[in-house]
Order: structure tokens, then sequence, then C-alpha cells
């Protein structure tokens, strides 16, 4: 409450400002003694509450004489058992609000109804009965004053919009939509006003960020409201797209994408007739930026795209190695040879985050191929029939990104023998290749120069031509890993009077060299950490023995004697780490463990040996005496690992009071499918790898 200039009346304890609101809120009728003790006290009421509640009216009436209440027509009377706040309720801003906003709906003129609304929304100075006791009935109160002024913001965002002022009723929308983020329809209403804007890329990232907000936060897809303006959006895309170049109407371009560096000619296709569709999806991330080299990856994905029947592509390679970047440079380099679009969707193979279920992805696909919400199927296999259907006649490009298991990537294969799946990955996807030919492209550590042209990039010229011999050992260090220099090229941009010369110094310090190479949850140990997570216990074992390795080359019998384990059981374990691309195997049964990885190893507290267990991949332990959590490679020095990453179970840095860092890896299972228990199995689940 305030004087009529604009001074705020000393109100006194919680309580009494609780009392005053239950009467703002009913101005000008009795409110009873029962009704206002149960605002004040959310529990049973004192013995006294009478008295304190009669108290807190006298000290009110106290103050509204000492500001001259009387002479605006304010007075808080008593009408037998109950009490009533006489007033014009003009003076109550609550009440205003409300007549502004129902005035602005009776205008025919959206800018005479963006006048009343800005005049009602004014009268807000912060949330509804802000420094009253929390209690049902005023939070009930709150609530809904609360929802009317978020129906005045949309309300006030459709006036712009009906204006042509669509950026303005983004800005509008935006604000409230970073404040109430699981609001579907303020967020549908902004994903719209965006599109109207020309700014679809920003549309469909808030899309996306609130679809994996209601999965993380309330386990649900979005609701039709949602889906309606995804789909609205993609629609409207699609018609402002422009033709594509040289392309006949009412034909295909051909078939066969053309060759890098080289022009070509295009073709029509007659036997190919253009679908019945209006979507053409556009998903593709923006183009990498600082993106260079990879002349004979992208020439050699030219040439598997070549292929009839649909090709499926698979890159595969390390964490960090720049797959990701590599795919989605290579789709914007070919996106005039698939006129009907490209889908991609991040499957969550390897992430802090849960894998993507198919089901939704599906979902996402469908609406971006222009099906209307309400006739998407409800199971998955419904949804990968028509999700066959509809690509079946189009020539697309998919990128299934971040994939790890070939049951999530093959209902995602499009169905038409003029698309093209591209599918990254770190493990070797075998299966992909022998039931779908899949052609496998290798992406390996940047050459020398092609690692200093990057650091360059993210860094700026100047400093590496300052000191090259300073820029070359980074490079070095980092060993051509393209997560590894953006980090350190990060590094020395935040401390730019340290100089290159001096961070390579610190970098070559093998203690601290992870820790420089992080940066919030971003670096080169939190990639490793979501590799080793998902390899078998008996695999995670050899792994981490193996960095006590400080040899060029690693056989078998090197690892067996590293591990304490059998040959045969050192071989698998190698097996299933070159599988992963934690080790390069060169040469039939010899490997290398490159330093950064191996770094990654030593810092992994220790397990106990192979012959403890006699297991590996798989092999069932004998039967343990006890119960117990599954709980591996805790930190040597701690009581109880926390998983590195946000909501992550994959292990990772963990910062100590001297500055080192200590590393856990996690237990089998899929990476952070559940925040709650990501360290533990179920209770009497047997450990291969625990010590008798």
């Amino acid at each position: 409450m305030a004087t009529g200039g604009g001074s705020l009346l000393p109100l006194g304890p919680a309580k009494r400002r609780s009392l005053l609101a239950v009467l703002l809120l009913h101005p000008n009728a009795p409110v009873t003694m029962g009704r206002l003790t149960e605002a004040l006290w959310d529990e049973e009421p004192p013995r006294h509450c009478r008295t304190m509640v009669q108290g807190h009216v006298s000290r009110l009436r106290a103050v509204l004489a000492e500001h001259g209440a009387q002479a605006h027509g304010v007075a808080l009377v008593t009408e037998g058992q109950a009490y009533a706040l006489r007033l014009p309720e003009a003076l109550v801003d609550a009440h205003r609000f409300r007549d502004l906003l129902q005035a602005s709906r009776g205008h025919q003129d959206p800018a005479d109804a963006v006048c009343g609304l800005r005049a009602a929304l004014s009268l807000w100075r912060g949330p509804a009965l802000d420094g009253t006791l929390p209690g049902p009935l005023l939070e009930t109160a709150a609530h809904t004053l609360d929802e009317l002024r978020l129906t005045a913001v949309e309300e006030l965002a459709a006036a712009h919009g009906r204006l042509g002022q669509h950026a303005t009723a983004a800005a509008v929308l935006r604000a409230e939509a970073a404040l109430q983020p699981l609001r579907e329809p303020l967020a549908a209403a902004l994903i719209l006003a965006l599109g109207k804007a020309g700014r679809t890329s920003d549309a469909l990232d808030w899309y996306h960020r609130t679809r994996r907000l209601l999965a993380d936060q309330l386990a649900v897809d979005p609701g039709s409201v949602l889906t309606d303006a995804y789909a609205a959006l993609l629609s409207a895309d699609a018609q402002a797209s422009p033709p594509v170049r040289g392309a006949a109407p009412g034909r295909h371009q051909s078939a066969q994408p053309v060759p890098s560096g080289s022009e070509g000619t295009e073709e029509t296709s007659p036997s190919c007739p253009p679908p019945p569709h209006t979507a053409v999806p556009r998903l593709l991330p923006g183009r990498p930026r600082g993106f260079r080299g990879r002349s004979r990856e992208l020439a050699a994905i030219d040439r598997a795209a070549t292929g009839d029947h649909g090709p499926v592509i698979m890159l595969t390679g390390g964490a960090g190695v720049g797959k990701t970047a590599l795919a989605v440079r290579w789709g914007h380099q070919r996106s005039a040879d698939y006129p009907d679009g490209c889908l991609f969707a991040d499957l969550h193979g390897h992430s802090t985050l849960p894998e993507r279920e198919t089901g939704a992805v599906l979902r996402d696909f469908l609406l971006a191929l222009g099906e209307p919400a309400d006739r998407i199927p409800v199971s998955p296999e419904a949804r990968g029939g028509r999700y066959r259907e509809l690509t079946a006649t189009r020539r697309m490009l998919v990128v299934l990104d971040n994939a790890r298991d070939v049951h999530r990537i093959r209902p995602l294969m499009p169905g038409g023998a003029h698309c093209v799946t591209l599918v990254t990955g770190r493990g070797r996807l075998g299966e992909l290749v022998a039931s779908d030919a899949a052609r496998l492209v290798p992406v390996g550590p940047l050459t020398a120069e092609d690692s200093t042209v990057l650091l360059s990039e993210v860094l700026g010229s100047g400093p590496v031509d300052a000191e090259p011999a300073a820029a070359a050992r980074i490079v070095r260090l980092c060993e051509g890993l393209p997560l590894a220099l953006r980090v350190a090229a990060a590094r020395v941009a935040t401390r730019p009077h340290q100089g290159l010369a001096a961070f390579a110094g610190e970098l070559s310090d093998e203690d601290s060299r992870l820790d420089l190479l992080t940066i919030g949850d971003t670096g080169v140990a939190a990639a490793l950490g979501l590799t080793v997570c998902h390899l078998p216990e008996p695999a995670r074992y050899v792994f981490h023995r193996l960095g006590r390795h400080t040899g060029a080359v690693l056989d078998t019998r090197t690892a067996a004697a590293l591990a304490d384990c059998p040959p045969s059981q050192a071989s698998m374990a190698l097996d299933q780490l070159a599988a992963a691309r934690l080790i390069t195997e060169t040469s039939p049964r010899a490997y290398v463990l490159h330093d950064l990885v191996r770094l990654y190893a030593r810092t992994l507290a220790p397990y106990p040996s192979l012959r403890h267990t006699g297991t590996v991949a798989g092999t069932p332990a004998a039967p343990r005496r006890r119960t117990h959590t599954r709980v591996l490679l805790r930190p040597a020095n701690s009581r109880g690992a926390s998983p590195y990453g946000p909501r992550c179970s994959c292990g990772g840095p963990r910062r100590g009071r001297t500055g080192g860092v200590t590393r856990t890896a996690p237990t089998g299972g899929p990476c952070a499918s559940d925040a709650r228990s990501a360290y533990e199995a179920p209770v009497g689940t047997p450990t291969p790898l625990e010590g008798g």
C-alpha cells in the first residue's frame, strides 16, 4: 500500500501485511474473523489469535490515520464479528488491472488494445501479494492474479502481432517465457512470433529447448498447443523457402550428389515424381565456426553418398575429434543436393542427457515433415511406418548425431532410395555395416597444419603469428584434438597477458594438463568420461591400468601384464577399447594409447585385479556372499563419488584443495539415464570387478 505520492506505508510484519492483503482482496466487503485467522495461521491458530488480529487491526488503523487515508475515502471498520476495508475500488491496483484488461478486449483497433494492455501491465511492481505469509488462501489469490498478468502479456503480444510488429511481440513474450519455461502456451506464442519476425532458427531452438525441459523435469512430451505451433512454424518456413536453383518444375534434381571439388551439371529425374507435400524441413544446425581441413573425409562422404538405395554413412571417431562438425559442414555444403530438406537429431548416445527415445525423435521428424500433430500415431512402430511412408519419394538428408545403439538408428532411417542417412558415433557399430551396408568414414585427429589454423581461428591470428613455436607446442600437446584445441584457445583468450609460451609451459605438466583442457562442463576429461561410462566393467579396469603404460606401442602381453590378467581377457578388453576409440589399432594386435587418454586413465582410482573376479565382457562372476550397491572407481580420497558433469554418471574432474583432479569412471548402463540412480544398480546385483 502506498500514499498518493507513491511512498510505501510502514505496514510492519508479514502477518499485518497479510491481513491487509485479505481485506484488499475483498474491498468494501466484510471479512470474518475466521477467514482472517485461516489466512494468518496455516495450521492450528494460537489460543489468543483473536486478540492478535485485533492488535494488527488497531495498528493498521493508526498507520492509515497517520497518512491521511480518510481524505481518500479509506477506512478500516468493524462490522459485527468481521472487518471491512471501505475505499473506492479504483484505488486498488488489482481492481484497476482487471478493468483495463477487460476494456482492452473490447477494442477493435489493435493499437488501442496495445495502449490499454500496456497501461494494465504498468500497474505491476512485482509478484502478486509479495511479502505476505505463505498459505492456501493467499497463494491461490496470488496465483490467480499472476495468471491474469500472463494472459495480459499474451494478449499484448497478439495485439502487436495484428499490427505486424512481430519482433516487438517476440520481445514481450521472451522475457516472460524465460521466467515461465514450462508454460506451453507462452512458448508456443513466442515460437510463432519469432517465426513471423523472420527468426526461424531462434524459434526452432526455443521449441527444442522447451521440449527438453518438459522431458527432463516433467517426463512428458509437448502438448498439442506447442506441437501445433512447431508444425505451423515449419509449414510457414517451407512456404517461404525459395525453389532450388536448377530444378525443373515438377521434377527433382539428380539423385547423384556432385562430387567434392567439381561443378558438374544438374539433371532431372522423371522416374522420381515430387511427393504431395509442402513442408521442407531445415533442421541442420548452423555452420560450424572455425572449421578447417577434413578434405579427405569430405571427399569420402561424397563418394559414399553416391550409392543407390538410400546410402548410410557412418562417421566414427574418438571423443572430441569433431564428428558432428564434419557432418554439419558436409550437410550445408551439399544442401542443394537434397531439395526436400534435412532432418537432424542428437540421439545423446554419449551425453550428460538421457538418450533420446525413438518415439520422441520420430514425432519431431513427422512434425517437421508436415504431419499434423493430431494425426501422429501413438506407438513408435506406427510412427516409424508413417515416417518411412512420408520419406519414400523424397530426396532428403537425415543426420543422426551422437548415436550409440544400432537399435535406435534403424527406425530413424528414411524409406526413400534417394535419401542419405549420415550417422555419427564413437563406436564402430559393425551391425550397421552388416545389415545396412553402411560405409564407414573414420575421423581422426587434425594434422598439425590444420590444428594451427583452428587455433588461429578461435584465438586470432595475432598471438599465433607472434609465438609460432609456442603455438606448435600447444598443438602437439593437444594431439590434434579439436575439442582440446578449442578449450586451450579459450584458456589463452581469457588470460591475454600470459601469452602462448607461458600457457604451453603449464600444459606440458602432465599433472595439470587435463585441468587446463577443461572449462566448466566442457573438456577432454568430460568427453572421455562419457565414453568410459559405457564400457563393460572389465574393459574399464584394463583401461585404468593402461594409464601406467609409457611405451610407444601396446600389445596384448603388455596389457595383460599391466592389468594382471590372462592374455585372453586382455585381448578382449583391448578390442572393446579400440571399438570405443580409446586406443588405436595400428597393426594386428598392436595399439597406440594417446597421451591425453593415458592421462585420463591414470587419474582413475584403482580397481581390484581381474584375477580376483575371473570375469570379462559379461562372463558371470562367482556369486557374492553379500549384497551391495554398484559404485565403481570412486575417487581415491572421497567418501561418496559424485558425477563430474551436470546430471551425468560418467565420472570426470573433481577439483580438490591442491588443484589436482580426481576422476571417477561410472558403472555400466545408460549414461545419466536416471540422475537419481546414476551410480547405483539394484541391491543384490553382483559386480564383476568387486574384490572378494
